[in-house]
């Protein structure tokens, strides 16, 4: 009867689409996976990184592999980003996969959203004197968040997971930052109502931040699902405008963001959706990176030596002892290659977004090497530069292998020049995105996490539980997100140096 009128008709729509869609001439190398419709999504989606790197050994740094009912091309080669990263949105667009997580993860959907405008509204607030503004609140709010405890019991040895550590610390001098302070003039009961605010917020954070990858791929069990809304009302009041309106010392970011979303139309609940999306946007991935540096340091004895023979040697030019030193200035921030290196290493080894283009219309997609290829219209383009530049061993000697000076010319100075094929790659690592998907928040981020690691190395004793601790797998299902998060965290104990 109808049913089986109804089976026939889908498994003719599965066929076409699984035959139907034949590479073409100068289309790249095809590969649809075993299963109709669904092609690779299950791998893709329990190992990413694996899966690309079987596809790259069979067909080469550009194929296109069905995901879902979707056409995935995926390039890998670097020299050829530029032209994919600068393209106009007229050709490849970068909005759509953007507000499809955003209503998907966030349950954002902003009236008149246009990405551009947005972000040309928001560069200004993240530069120049607005920037430093930033930084200075950032250092004020980190000593908050991390010196601020001087009781008793905060004198001794603590014990805690090293990602938990560094997560909360800066995400919560990152809200404190961004999002304003309890009061002004900051007073130690304000700083305290600080302290236990922000780790409220982070708290409840973090319980939909591991919900994430799920909420993303729609895998959500009825349980989770029922968890998800839950810690997201309970953010969204947190954060709703009318909370936020009554904190001090707001930063020029949020102030502008607010009014652009006043100017737009956006409702006050949809304005709260959007300041949990910004959370996560904004403090999403430094702990996790402060978290992976400070592993690799602990783990490598003789980076961290160079680090903290970098800071002392800073602390014994500097003007005034470090208790009195109310700001990080901007010259000492950038006085510091042994540590940027660091950083640049350790992104490297950890910084894992997609950067994906809706395919517009049918175009030809030029290579670096004069090569060509056919884009169909409704196909998604992915690059994925965690795989090359950052772990390609014809770019890095030892790809997998920590090297704290990876990044250092032999005079100190910051190395730029890595080489594919005897050429020089512009792109040689791209933990920040690139061309229309460069983080605006870039330099501020740098900045907030190497505070945090100098207030770190300079103020506590920090050490392994277990020194012989491996450092853990990835948890495999953030790959695409950003930095990457450990499958489970590593226990370190802390004091305060008396």
């Amino acid at each position: 009867g109808l049913p089986n009128m109804y089976q026939g008709l889908l498994v003719t729509q599965l066929l076409l689409l699984y035959c139907g869609f034949c590479r073409r001439p100068g289309e790249p190398p095809l590969d649809l996976g075993s299963i109709p419709w669904l092609g690779h999504a299950l791998e893709f989606g329990k190992d990413a990184a694996s899966f690309l790197t079987r596809m790259k050994k069979k067909h080469g740094d550009i194929f296109t592999v069905l995901v879902g009912g979707r056409y995935v091309t995926v390039l890998l080669d670097p020299h050829s980003y530029d032209t994919v990263v600068w393209e106009s949105r007229s050709k490849l667009d970068f909005h759509a996969y953007a507000v499809f997580l955003m209503e998907r993860i966030f349950d954002v959907q902003l009236p008149h959203y246009s990405p551009s405008d947005e972000k040309a509204k928001m560069k200004p607030t993240l530069l120049h004197g607005d920037l430093q503004a930033l930084t200075d609140a950032m250092y004020s709010n980190l000593r908050t968040v991390l010196l601020g405890d001087t009781s008793e019991a905060a004198r001794g040895w603590l014990e805690m997971g090293l990602l938990d550590f560094s997560y909360s610390c800066l995400l919560r001098a990152g809200y404190l930052t961004l999002y304003g302070v309890e009061a002004l003039p900051r007073t130690r009961e304000s700083q305290a109502q600080d302290r236990a605010h922000s780790a409220d917020v982070f708290h409840t954070f973090r319980q939909l931040d591991l919900l994430l990858p799920k909420l993303a791929r729609g895998s959500l069990s009825v349980g989770d699902k029922d968890h998800a809304c839950r810690v997201k009302g309970r953010l969204w009041k947190l954060l709703s405008p009318a909370r936020l309106a009554t904190r001090a010392q707001r930063s020029s970011w949020l102030e502008s963001y607010l009014q652009h979303l006043e100017e737009t139309g956006t409702s006050e609940d949809m304005q709260a959706r959007a300041m949990v999306l910004q959370l996560w946007a904004t403090q999403g991935n430094m702990g996790p990176a402060a978290f992976w540096l400070l592993l690799f340091l602990l783990k490598n004895p003789e980076a961290l030596a160079a680090v903290c023979g970098e800071l002392e040697q800073l602390l014994s030019r500097a003007e005034q002892p470090i208790s009195q030193m109310t700001t990080l200035p901007q010259k000492v921030l950038d006085s510091m290659p042994v540590l940027d290196s660091v950083l640049s290493e350790s992104l490297r080894l950890t910084a894992a977004p997609f950067i994906t283009r809706e395919v517009v219309v049918d175009l030809a997609l030029p290579m670096a090497d004069g090569r060509e290829f056919s884009l169909r219209r409704g196909d998604r383009l992915l690059l994925f530069p965690f795989l090359s530049p950052q772990k390609d061993p014809e770019i890095y000697t030892d790809p997998e292998v920590f090297k704290y000076n990876r990044f250092l010319s032999s005079d100190g100075s910051e190395k730029k020049d890595f080489y594919k094929d005897g050429k020089r790659l512009k792109n040689y690592s791209m933990p920040w995105g690139a061309g229309h998907n460069q983080c605006l928040g870039k330099a501020y981020a740098i900045n907030s996490i190497k505070q945090f690691v100098f207030l770190v190395l300079v103020h506590f004793d920090l050490e392994l539980i277990n020194p012989d601790v491996e450092i853990p797998e990835f948890d495999l299902s953030r790959y695409g997100f950003g930095l990457m998060q450990p499958e489970h965290d590593v226990p370190v104990r802390y004091r305060i140096r008396p």
